[in-house]
C-alpha cells in the first residue's frame, strides 16, 4: 500500500501540485484582498476628514450668517423708533422685545393719550408673525384687553 505500482507516486500526492496551485491562488487573492482593503481604507480615511473638516467649515459659516442675521434683527429692532419707516414718536414707545417689539403710548410725550399700540419689527425676507404673535394680534384686535391696577402696599407692614 506504500508505493504504487510502476513507481508512480503514492496516493496522497497525486495531484498534489494542482492542490498547492489552488492554494497559493487562493493565498494569493486573499493577500490581494487584504492590500486592497488597507488602502482602500486608508483612502476613504482621507476622503472622510477632507469632507468633514469641510463640512464643520460650512456649518460655522451658515452658523455666524445666522448670528450675524440675528444680531443685525436686534439691533434694527432697538433702533427702529430712530428710522423714518417708524410711525410714532420715539418717546412715546417702550420696548418690550417679547413676544412683541414695542407698546407705543400714542399722544403720552403731550401728556394727551390717544392710543395704545402694539409694535413688531420684522428684518430680513420674511415678515411673518410667529404663531402666538398672530393669536396675540387676534386677541388684541377683537379688544380683548383691559386695565389692572396691583396695589402692593400690604406688603409694607410686613
Amino acid at each position: 500500500m506504500g508505493k504504487a505500482l510502476g513507481g508512480s507516486k503514492p496516493w496522497f500526492i497525486e495531484g498534489g501540485e494542482q492542490i498547492i496551485e489552488v492554494i497559493i491562488f487562493i493565498l494569493g487573492l486573499l493577500l490581494g484582498i487584504a492590500l486592497a482593503f488597507i488602502y482602500l481604507r486608508g483612502q476613504l480615511a482621507i476622503r472622510f476628514e477632507r469632507w468633514k473638516s469641510e463640512f464643520e467649515e460650512r456649518i460655522r459659516q451658515e452658523v455666524l450668517e445666522r448670528s450675524r442675521a440675528v444680531l443685525k434683527g436686534k439691533i434694527a429692532e432697538q433702533l427702529a423708533p430712530l428710522l423714518p419707516m417708524f410711525k410714532y414718536e420715539p418717546a412715546d414707545a417702550r420696548f418690550l422685545g417679547s413676544p412683541v417689539d414695542y407698546v407705543v403710548f400714542e399722544g403720552y410725550k403731550e401728556g394727551e393719550p390717544k392710543g395704545v399700540v402694539f409694535v413688531d419689527i420684522k428684518t430680513g425676507k420674511s415678515a411673518d408673525l410667529t404663531p402666538l404673535q398672530r393669536k396675540l394680534k387676534q386677541v388684541i384686535e377683537q379688544g380683548r384687553v383691559h386695565w389692572e391696577t396691583i396695589h402692593l402696599g400690604g406688603l409694607e407692614s410686613e
